[in-house]
């Protein structure tokens, strides 16, 4: 009798943790599809905000954007100046906006064909373009020097790469404009790697190489070997981490040489408590994942670029916690007083600072990665009154809550690409490697492995 209550009363238990456990379980499920739901929904709604940007700050003529706006008491000062970076992002962001339906496909064409018929005719260098027009009149703004810069020109070339696969019929007019941008003048075949740029006034290249791979620049590496500009041994030839002889990195990497295509790769990796990644130059958001707005670095890059993104999200989200900030997500962004490098420091090679400075745009960049997360983060945003007219205020300082009353045509063009790819499954990217130009390198992202894979 004794035996049977015990048995009784074990089982009395066991059903009562059963039924306890069950439906926890299933509340998570149910609250985590709650959050999808309502992530999506709210994605819908900032970009619609977002894209009002590049309608209201856009020049309707030239089809070129405002580099940024900022707003003093309601009054709104505009900087009437383009970069090849902002013409890029405007391009996708409208290709952005047709998906989402803010925008008819007719406007969609009638929009980009204005800013490719300003391309045209714009002064360029071997092909390519210059770092600052005047919006107004598509004409060079020479006072501010001639800059030929190699990462801006790559990303013109990808919204023009994007442009052609989206929209057929401007596919000759935007892949002419590519096919014209000589990289190889950018190019040092005996350093295998690209010049930050060239200075036309001067007739002179910048001292500095872009040596390290994991970097916002890659995406121009991957086009010039797309088109063929230059080898595919450049790929192979740019620094995971610095050799470990180089002592001025932040730390002293862990890894083994590995050889591909005949070339020897020291495949190095830092470490954050214990999680393994290969560092960006400053440990920014947009370092680490603007690249994959275009390049399938999840999808191809398993065992290198897309589980090193993974990383830098996890590390982002950790390191803003260890410093007890209430919103993560540290890039370079708008300042009350001007502009200015954030990171979340370790992720760097030489990282930039982290001052309480968090950037909107860093959260989108992790959408893919961190789903979530972000969601809760954007939530976070929202309660320091960074959401306005236009979508998300530039930046916030989460410790001192003052919150930078601007908007800037680079930062709103990475949220509006960003949501389109976490909403209709990669649209960009997919655009981008349906061309011979995005697809011929794939194998590059492929066959790589980081050290950091377990």
């Amino acid at each position: 009798m004794n035996y049977l209550k015990k048995y009784l009363s074990v089982l009395l238990v066991m059903l009562l943790i059963a039924s306890a456990t069950l439906p926890s379980a299933a509340l998570a499920e149910q609250d985590n599809k709650g959050k999808e739901v309502a992530l999506s929904k709210q994605l819908k709604a900032i970009s619609k905000k977002t894209y009002r940007y590049f309608e209201d700050f856009t020049n309707e003529e030239t089809g070129l954007t405002y580099d940024a706006v900022r707003m003093d008491d309601g009054e709104i000062t505009s900087q009437e100046f383009t970069s090849p970076t902002n013409i890029s992002m405007y391009m996708m962001s409208t290709i952005a906006a047709e998906d989402a339906g803010i925008i008819s496909r007719e406007e969609a064409v009638n929009k980009i064909k204005n800013t490719l018929n300003s391309l045209d005719g714009m002064d360029k260098w071997n092909g390519l373009f210059y770092n600052w027009y005047n919006t107004e009149d598509a004409s060079l703004m020479t006072d501010w020097g001639q800059f030929i810069s190699t990462v801006d020109n790559g990303w013109l070339s990808a919204g023009l790469i994007v442009v052609g696969q989206a929209y057929p019929e401007l596919y000759d007019q935007a892949h002419a404009l590519v096919e014209d941008m000589d990289y190889a003048k950018l190019y040092t075949p005996e350093v295998g790697q690209m010049r930050g740029g060239y200075d036309v006034a001067t007739e002179s290249y910048t001292a500095h190489h872009y040596g390290a791979f994991y970097t916002e620049p890659r995406v121009a590496s991957y086009i010039a070997i797309g088109k063929e500009d230059v080898p595919e041994e450049h790929w192979w030839k740019m620094f995971r981490t610095m050799p470990e002889s180089w002592d001025w990195q932040a730390q002293t990497p862990e890894g083994y040489t590995e050889t591909y295509d005949g070339i020897d790769v020291f495949e190095g990796h830092y470490s954050y408590k214990g999680t393994k990644y290969v560092p960006s130059w400053g440990g920014s958001m947009f370092e680490a994942l603007m690249p994959q707005l275009v390049l399938k670095e999840k999808e191809l890059g398993k065992n290198a670029l897309g589980l090193n993104n993974k990383r830098h999200v996890d590390i982002q989200i950790q390191y803003a916690k260890d410093q007890g900030y209430e919103a993560w997500g540290m890039s370079p962004a708008a300042t009350p007083e001007n502009y200015s490098e954030f990171a979340a420091t370790p992720l760097g090679m030489d990282g930039y600072k982290a001052d309480g400075t968090v950037t909107p745009h860093a959260t989108f960049l992790a959408l893919e990665y961190a789903p979530m997360e972000a969601f809760e983060n954007i939530q976070a945003l929202k309660r320091f009154d960074t959401y306005d007219k236009y979508g998300f205020l530039d930046s916030v300082n989460v410790e001192t809550g003052e919150v930078t009353q601007a908007y800037l045509a680079l930062d709103q063009g990475m949220i509006m690409v960003s949501i389109a790819n976490y909403l209709h499954d990669g649209v960009i990217r997919d655009y981008f490697h349906q061309d011979q130009i995005g697809k011929s390198p794939e194998d590059l992202l492929i066959k790589e492995t980081f050290s950091i894979k377990e």
